[in-house]
């Protein structure tokens, strides 16, 4: 098991390296295609389908009263995780559109703030960007983050009723538009 420093020096490495997508330009040269078989490939940029299947993580997140949940616990119903943090333009831009989306109610949407201080200060940060409808759960060490190999926020994984990822979104989106609806619905 790493130990908290290590954990935090590892992603604030991740973090300057990869950095939230805010102003993220695109390649001076395109890369060059890998030959990967079409169902581990991703549809497009943002959206990657490779670990569909994949079970929800037996990870517990906290919200500022110290109250828990179990993420493994929210199997039976379709969930949507959505990593972000307070210091992230996109994750900001998208909070309006995944409040759309929770208070519709067809899906549990969990929002998991990746913020390392002053856990008392998401909740109405959240409020206050147009996120009444959003949970202020909170990863502080960062373990979805590490569980979810990412760096890059806002990281968004829509889970099915059985618990079985279907896909991750990694980048900001608009989450109430038609073509967030469509793949929203592959849960089931």
């Amino acid at each position: 098991m790493l130990s908290r420093s290590l954990k935090l020096a590892v992603l604030g490495c991740t973090v300057l390296i990869g950095g939230c997508d805010r102003g993220a330009e695109p390649a001076a040269q395109p890369k060059q295609a890998t030959a990967k078989p079409a169902s581990a490939a991703p549809v497009s940029d943002k959206l990657d389908r490779s670990h569909a299947g994949e079970p929800l993580p037996s990870l517990t997140v906290k919200n500022a009263s110290d109250e828990s949940l179990s993420l493994a616990s929210l199997k039976g119903e379709p969930v949507l995780i959505n990593l972000w943090a307070t210091w992230c333009a996109p994750c900001i831009a998208e909070l309006p559109t995944l409040n759309t989306i929770a208070g519709a109610g067809k899906l549990r949407v969990v929002t998991v703030s990746q913020d390392m201080g002053k856990p008392e200060e998401v909740a109405p940060f959240l409020k206050d960007k147009g996120g009444a409808n959003l949970p202020a759960w909170l990863d502080p060490e960062n373990d979805l983050a590490f569980a979810y190999g990412g760096g890059v926020l806002p990281t968004t994984i829509l889970y099915d009723a059985q618990g079985q990822e279907v896909w991750r979104y990694v980048g900001g989106n608009e989450w109430d538009s038609k073509e967030a609806a469509a793949l929203l619905n592959e849960a089931g």
